[in-house]
């Protein structure tokens, strides 16, 4: 097990170089000068050229990207070009909501996914199977700014019962109200997983007590709720973490497009405004961070099927 961390741990270095080669030809991949956009069109020809020598676009693309990954390795992501701050301080603070509203999307989609897709395998070919799958695939077929503006004219506009934007009152508040606030975008953004874990849960379900160990404990009398919620599940596990991880990387991105309808103050909203405003660096540094997360998230999953299932061996 260790061993197989170890070589883990290896395999992301590779990965991680070509996300940071990605993140760094974002910079040089955009249209325009970037020290041109950022002075306007009325700057002169001196003044672009002597920002172009700060921001070290005039040596050779090897040395900047060398230069630029030396800071990255060191915590440093560089200022913001249009905060006038670092970049790293600001990032970790808006990484930060992005993570509680993520975490409470990713806690939605297990209970509601997991929970009607043991349900639907367990009472295969009822009502409630049938109408629990049709619902999935709505949840599935729907984009996420379609139900983030129906909840927010439902629950917020029409009803009055949770709030329609924002993380905190004005004014501030307590743990109690950033619940409130985060209950609607955070079903927003976990619809779709907890549709998919659903369906893939039943999937695995009914693949799992069809197998001989479950009839077999069955037969010895294990109580039908042991059977499924112990037995059946844990074998069941495996695919269902498996997707929980691909997840994972899903409402990380998906993030930017709930932040914005509900005015969240995290990651994705931060990188929407950074790219109207043509601030690279604060572009780059939120990109090369969520990218990492994912990568580290993958890696936690793989160690998690050992602990799930003790037939797997690493070597």
């Amino acid at each position: 097990m260790r061993k197989y961390l170890f070589r883990r741990l290896a395999q992301t270095i590779p990965v991680l170089f070509g996300i940071s080669i990605l993140v760094f030809a974002m910079l040089h991949l955009a249209p325009g000068d970037p020290a041109d956009m950022l002075l306007g069109s009325e700057a002169t020809a001196e003044s672009v050229e002597k920002l172009r020598h700060d921001m070290g676009l005039d040596r050779p693309l090897a040395v900047q990207y060398v230069s630029w990954a030396g800071r990255m390795l060191q915590g440093d992501m560089g200022r913001s070009t249009v905060l006038n701050r670092q970049v790293l301080p600001e990032i970790i603070k808006r990484f930060k909501a992005t993570l509680i509203l993520t975490a409470g999307a990713l806690t939605f989609a297990v209970v509601f996914g997991v929970g009607i897709g043991i349900l639907a395998a367990t009472y295969q070919h009822s009502v409630f199977d049938s109408v629990a799958m049709l619902i999935a695939l709505a949840g599935v077929s729907m984009p996420i700014f379609f139900t983030g503006i129906a909840a927010i004219l439902i629950f917020a506009m029409d009803l009055r019962w949770l709030p329609s934007s924002g993380m905190y009152p004005a004014a501030g508040g307590d743990i109690f109200d950033l619940l409130r606030h985060l209950v609607l975008p955070a079903v927003t953004l976990g619809a779709v997983s907890a549709a998919i874990l659903a369906r893939m849960t039943r999937s695995a379900m009914l693949e799992v007590i069809r197998q001989d160990y479950v009839r077999t404990a069955r037969a010895k009398g294990v109580g039908e709720r042991r059977v499924i919620w112990v037995h059946a599940l844990r074998n069941a596990s495996i695919t269902v973490v498996t997707v929980l991880g691909m997840q994972f990387g899903y409402l990380l991105g998906g993030s930017v497009i709930t932040e914005t309808v509900f005015s969240w103050p995290g990651v994705g909203q931060m990188m929407v405004r950074a790219i109207q405003a043509r601030d690279y660096p604060m572009v780059q540094g939120a990109v090369l961070l969520v990218a990492t997360s994912f990568v580290f998230v993958n890696l936690a999953v793989d160690m998690l099927y050992a602990w799930l299932d003790p037939r797997i061996r690493y070597s």
